[in-house]
């Protein structure tokens, strides 16, 4: 069975995740736990803590299927020692918001070295960062996700994430999460059948299908290659419609998230749809 939705609105309180989910037909979704473009937000509340759970039982979601997304602001590669452990600090506090909700990922863009410090030293300290965050939580697992190679974005390299994971301690709580469309602008070409497989393959050599957890969803406005980070709507883009028949026709990607993140909102619960009828479900 596939995991199919999209990133939905907190708006009113994360217990309101659920029914935003469910309201378009999804059966995963992603959320932030708090406002993604701040660096504190207030304290989640007993209250909506459990609302959210009861909430999740409530439509039928489990904690797998739940992928949360960090802040925008963090960057657990940042070269200044005091910006680093700002970020440091705000990703550790999410980590424990995901725990509080009893959720089971979070979801987070590696890191970028802003052109002061090189790629291998950048990378070096998003692994101390995770590490050292796993080692004061108890459950959550880190989803990596690839990047467009946007800017000075590290993660857009298959062997980027794989050195993070390989510099991890416990590796039960590391993973991936694909973006399709980042996937695509980084240069990793999924538009045929053979690209496709080609793709998962590389995949499977450098970092392991077995890291691999959850799914972005989304065509591309940006060209092949491009390292341009623009998102569309499935089969408007420069992907096509092709390739996202073959991941939901994948027997490998049973019960993962797979979550839109694509321009149109109005349009998620037709492309649900549309994916669970390409999933043959």
């Amino acid at each position: 069975m596939k995991w199919i939705g999209a990133h939905v609105s907190v708006a009113g309180g994360v217990e309101n995740a659920p029914l935003n989910a469910n309201k378009i037909g999804a059966k995963a979704f992603a959320m932030f736990t708090k406002n993604q473009r701040r660096w504190e937000s207030k304290p989640l509340t007993e209250k909506s803590i459990i609302k959210f759970k009861e909430n999740l039982k409530e439509y039928g979601y489990k904690p797998e299927q739940i992928l949360p997304h960090d802040g925008y602001l963090i960057n657990l590669g940042n070269p200044d020692d005091e910006k680093r452990e700002k970020s440091y600090n705000s990703f550790l506090d999410e980590l424990k918001r995901c725990e509080q909700l009893g959720l089971v990922y979070l979801n987070i863009h590696p890191g970028s070295h802003l052109k002061l410090i090189s790629e291998e030293e950048c990378l070096d300290r998003i692994s101390e960062s995770i590490n050292r965050a796993l080692e004061e939580t108890t459950s959550v697992t880190v989803v990596l996700e690839n990047t467009a190679g946007q800017g000075t974005n590290l993660g857009y390299k298959f062997e980027h994430l794989a050195y993070i994971i390989d510099k991890i301690k416990d590796k039960s709580r590391i993973g991936v999460c694909y973006d399709t469309c980042h996937g695509f602008a980084a240069g990793y070409d999924i538009r045929t059948k053979e690209k496709y497989e080609e793709t998962f393959e590389e995949f499977d050599k450098i970092i392991g299908l077995k890291y691999l957890k959850a799914f972005h969803v989304n065509d591309a406005k940006s060209e092949f290659k491009s390292k341009v980070d623009r998102h569309h709507n499935i089969g408007q883009g420069n992907i096509g419609v092709d390739a996202f028949k073959f991941l939901m026709a994948d027997p490998r990607f049973e019960e993962k998230p797979m979550i839109l993140e694509t321009k149109d909102e109005t349009l998620w619960p037709e492309e649900i749809k549309m994916l669970y009828k390409f999933a043959g479900e």
